[in-house]
C-alpha cells in the first residue's frame, strides 16, 4: 500500500546514507587503527572494526582491500609479508608518516562536520518561528 511505499523508500535512503557515511568513513577508520593498534592484517583490521563497534561498522572484503590498495598508493601505508606458521604468510600493513598526517586531516574534517551536525540537530527552532514568515509577506 501506500504507506508501506513511503517506509520503504525512507528505509531505502536510511541505508543507502549509511552506506555512503561507512564508505566515506573508512580510510580513517583504517588509518586509525593502524596508527593505534600497530601493524595489522586485513582480515584482522575488519574484525578489530567491527567489534569495536559492536557490529555497527563491518567492512566487507570486497571492499576492504581496494581501500587498502588505494591507501598504499597514495603512500599513507605500506605492507609487508610476515609468515604465521609453516604455510600461512599474512601481508601486514603499516601507516608512514603521510598517513598520520592524512589520518590527522580526516579526524579534523570530521570533528568539524559532526559537531555542525549536532548544532543542527540540537537546535531550538521554536525561537525561529515566526521571522521566516516575516520576508515571506514583505
Amino acid at each position: 500500500t501506500e504507506i508501506q511505499c513511503v517506509i520503504i523508500l525512507v528505509k531505502g535512503k536510511l541505508m543507502s546514507a549509511r552506506i555512503n557515511f561507512k564508505k566515506g568513513s573508512m580510510e580513517m577508520l583504517l588509518l586509525h587503527v593502524l596508527h593505534s593498534g600497530g601493524d595489522c592484517y586485513g582480515y584482522q583490521l575488519s574484525q578489530l572494526i567491527k567489534e569495536i563497534s559492536g557490529g555497527e561498522l563491518n567492512f566487507p572484503v570486497g571492499s576492504l582491500y581496494p581501500a587498502l590498495y588505494k591507501l598504499i598508493d597514495n603512500k599513507y601505508i605500506t605492507d609487508y609479508k610476515k609468515q604465521a606458521g609453516k604455510r600461512l604468510v599474512r601481508v601486514y600493513y603499516h601507516i608512514e608518516p603521510s598517513g598520520e598526517e592524512r589520518l590527522e586531516v580526516l579526524k579534523a574534517e570530521y570533528y568539524a562536520t559532526h559537531r555542525s551536525v549536532q548544532l543542527v540537530l540540537e537546535h531550538d527552532f521554536s525561537e525561529n518561528v515566526n521571522e521566516g514568515d516575516e520576508e515571506e509577506s514583505e
